[in-house]
């Protein structure tokens, strides 16, 4: 019935709509094709939602999960699932020269990196002018400063004193031989021998013999003769082979006509023939080295003689190389090539085994007949979310807390799983105008089309709070996804979005105080365990410390903040300030004192820092063991939870003095009043992208961000309520989201984007779009659960009785020393 009404509704409305009829024998016709469509419209939605059940959801992304783990355990066991052969073989390119390899990702060394890596260690590229080629990419990684200025068929020595680092260049352009004297030489006893030799050779061969049959037999032989050499020095060392890149056969000079791509071809094959290193596990033999010439495959064009390859190819055998031999030794979260695992730590262990035993307890409570459970509340059909019932729900059983602790147990395996486990894999994110836009389009045309009559039109209600959380959610999703955050514009449009969070903190939890009154501890608790519950738990089991999720500790501190602020002496209420407006210059008189208070922060970075890094404060907001990471992230928002305030203080003063106009389709203010505000909004949204997309480095935005954010907060506010229509409106699609925008935000961490946000899941490798949707159905049914079982612990792990309440405290806080203690004991132990 309550949808028939929403429909009638909708259809009264469009019946406004019958100037567009030409007369009035045509009126009944346009009146009825209107609700005709309406009817249409919601009765098409509600069969949408009558299948698209979250429950319906969740059981086919389970499915889901468990055919990939077995699809991607089997490939690898069956296929070869090593990722340095992944790196060395395969990939494609993104954009311009940005090359991901297959199933992992390539991380860019700088030169302090590579010297780090290849510290007192000595590198021989062996071949002709296309090996010196990829010898002077290598070398430009560790001094970018150097010139190409050796003299051609000739050896070329280079070495930073800094580091100790040797890379030669050795001039040997057939692979015949001298070059096998020269291999010999390195594995007799007590000769130098390079950590690292990289070689390969093949045009001059073909050149020099005009790509007879008989030198290809020959230098079959030759290669044949030289393995035997190369497999003795892998016992020291690494060794590349590089197959070679092909030519652009169009440009070539015509003593070099000969040098065709199916030639190449030929002693490609020949080489693989020999060298045999493509089977699994080949970490102790000669390694080839493909991929560089399934990148040249698209860029050969741009050589300028169609031999030697353009620099921006050369530089992705470098980098390719720079990887296999240094992410084993270096860990870079963002180059997960090469890298084998580390074992668990002894946190990780026992957060394991306390699933378990919670499974266990469970498993022994089902035997004995322990049902006693809270009764099953009926799924929303419409808003996908769970009804409240009418009663107050029963207490949880004895088996509810360790059925939600189980289910947590297998959602933290899932977590694992994609981003401390070798099961799936992982690539670089890549931005394009069209992988942020294309998406942004697409949400927000379902959230039109999942659009409802709200239930008040109270300015900012909590339909519309939900809604204006799930769109900036889903849009900050969307930008960290797609690598947004390199285009400054997208970047500064979301930090408005981040400090837009934090003034709804601000807006929250003063209206709640301000109106009810309850500073107590259950409600203090209860929030605390809300925010930081998800956290909390990633901390243990995926081995990061608090601050990387750098939201959360930021929200937590506003509502200790705000929670003190307000609950100091004097108290002030809306009630006490109702008898006497002297109380209203209170409210201000503390605002203004937390403004100092931020002012004296904001403002001396030396003690902020000191504060921040005293012992236990310090296990929670340190990041690498420095706590500028926080400094940076306070700062960049400071005044957004105090302009939340301040609007919260000063709507609710104008609401009880009835100035706003909130009843159903009434503007909020006068009309010439609302139009001069709408006006001045739309002014200051178009002022506010022409400079964001005016500057030119973060750092200058994000200087003027604190300041100028709340101009672009209030103005969306003016215009999403000030038209009645506006408020009487909202989208149950958004609002959805934004129930769970907390979960989400964390949740994609690690099973949405990977190694730690710095690349993207891959669950279907070689469809990305078809791997988006599929990652995206399973995260957001995991981030719903997440919350439910957070609200179902919540009930359980925080009673209403304050004796029991501080005990359990008390608990907490011995556990919290414990963890800090166990994680202090391991912090040398090798990290995931």
């Amino acid at each position: 019935m309550e949808q028939e009404a929403v429909s009638q509704d909708q259809a009264d409305g469009a019946q406004g709509g019958a100037p567009l009829c030409c007369n009035s024998s045509t009126d009944a016709c346009c009146h009825g094709g209107a609700k005709m469509a309406v009817l249409a419209y919601s009765l098409g939605k509600r069969e949408i939602n009558q299948h698209f059940t979250i429950k319906n959801t969740k059981l086919i992304s389970i499915v889901v999960v468990i055919v990939l783990l077995v699809f991607h355990t089997a490939s690898r066991y069956y296929g070869g699932g090593d990722s340095c052969e992944w790196l060395l073989s395969r990939g494609r390119y993104l954009g311009e020269n940005v090359w991901q390899p297959y199933g992992c990702m390539m991380h860019k060394y700088k030169s302090i990196e590579a010297k780090t890596c290849l510290a007192e260690k000595r590198v021989a590229f062996v071949g002709d002018s296309r090996i010196r080629q990829l010898f002077y990419s290598f070398i430009k990684i560790i001094d970018p400063e150097r010139r190409e200025d050796g003299n051609k068929h000739e050896d070329i020595p280079f070495k930073d004193e800094s580091s100790s680092v040797n890379v030669d260049f050795l001039w040997y352009p057939e692979a015949n031989n001298s070059m096998k004297e020269r291999l010999m030489s390195w594995t007799h006893e007590g000769s130098a021998k390079p950590d690292i030799v990289i070689l390969g050779a093949a045009t001059w061969s073909i050149k020099l013999h005009s790509g007879s049959s008989e030198t290809l037999q020959q230098y079959k032989a030759n290669l044949t003769a030289i393995a035997m050499h190369l497999e003795k020095l892998t016992d020291h060392g690494e060794v590349y082979w590089v197959l070679q890149d092909p030519v652009n056969e169009e440009v070539l000079s015509e003593n070099r006509k000969m040098i065709t791509n199916q030639q190449l071809e030929l002693y490609n094959e020949a080489a693989v023939d020999v060298l045999n290193s493509s089977k699994r596990n080949s970490r102790s033999r000669v390694k080839l080295l493909a991929a560089s010439r399934q990148a040249a495959l698209e860029t050969i064009t741009q050589s300028d003689d169609g031999l030697h390859l353009p620099e921006s190819t050369r530089n992705v055998g470098a980098m390719i190389l720079m990887n296999s031999v240094c992410n084993e030794l270096l860990r870079p979260i963002d180059g997960s090539c090469c890298q084998t695992l580390p074992p668990p730590n002894l946190l990780q262990k026992l957060s394991a085994c306390f699933f378990l035993g919670s499974a266990l307890v469970l498993l022994v409570l089902h035997v004995l007949g322990n049902n006693r459970h809270r009764r099953p509340v009926p799924s929303d059909v419409e808003s996908l979310e769970e009804k409240k019932p009418a009663t107050a729900a029963a207490p949880l059983g004895l088996k509810a807390p360790f059925q939600a602790l189980c289910r947590m147990g297998l959602i933290m395996s899932y977590f694992y799983l994609c981003d401390r486990a070798d099961v799936f894999m992982k690539e670089q994110k890549f931005y394009t105008h069209s992988t942020f836009f294309i998406p942004f389009i697409y949400i927000f045309v379902l959230g039109v089309f999942y659009n409802e009559n709200s239930k008040e039109t109270k300015l900012l209600n909590r339909e519309q709070t939900d809604e204006w959380k799930g769109w900036m959610q889903l849009v900050i999703l969307i930008y960290h996804i797609s690598g947004a955050s390199a285009f400054i514009p997208v970047y500064m449009h979301v930090r408005v979005l981040v400090a837009a969070y934090l003034f709804q903190t601000g807006y929250g939890h003063f209206s709640f105080f301000w109106l009810k009154g309850d500073f107590g501890l259950y409600r203090v608790c209860q929030v605390l365990f809300r925010l930081n519950f998800l956290v909390l738990v990633l901390c243990v089991v995926m081995n990061r410390p608090y601050q990387f999720y750098y939201f959360v500790p930021l929200v937590t501190f506003w509502f200790v903040v705000i929670y003190v602020t307000l609950a100091m002496w004097p108290q002030i209420l809306q009630k006490k300030a109702n008898s006497s407006g002297l109380w209203h210059l209170g409210v201000l008189a503390k605002l203004l004192g937390l403004l100092l208070f931020i002012c004296v922060f904001a403002f001396s970075q030396g003690f902020f820092e000191r504060i921040f890094s005293v012992w236990p404060i310090s296990k929670l907001f340190e990041l690498d063991g420095s706590v500028h990471e926080w400094w940076f992230r306070w700062k960049l928002d400071r005044f957004a939870v105090i302009h939340g305030m301040l609007f919260a203080f000063i709507y609710l003063v104008l609401q009880k003095c009835q100035v706003l106009s909130e009843g159903k389709g009434e503007a909020l203010f006068s009309a010439k009043i609302s139009n001069l505000l709408l006006f001045l909004s739309v002014v200051s949204f178009i002022t506010y992208s022409i400079w964001a997309s005016s500057c030119k480095t973060k750092t200058e935005c994000n200087e003027m961000h604190p300041y100028i954010s709340v101009v672009q907060i209030l103005a969306f506010i003016l215009i999403r309520n000030i038209p009645g229509y506006a408020r009487s409106i909202y989208s149950s699609f958004f609002a959805w989201f934004g129930k769970i925008s907390l979960e989400l935000f964390i949740c994609q961490y690690h099973i949405w984007l990977a190694a730690d946000t710095k690349g993207i899941l891959v669950l279907i490798p070689g469809s990305p779009s078809l791997n988006i949707m599929v990652s995206t159905l399973i995260f957001v049914c995991v981030a719903h659960e997440i919350s439910l079982i957070t609200n179902d612990l919540a009930q359980v792990v925080i009673p209403k009785d304050s004796m029991s309440l501080l005990k359990r405290l008390g608990a907490a806080g011995l556990f919290s020393l414990v963890v800090l203690l166990l994680a202090s004991g391991s912090q040398h132990t090798p990290g995931a």
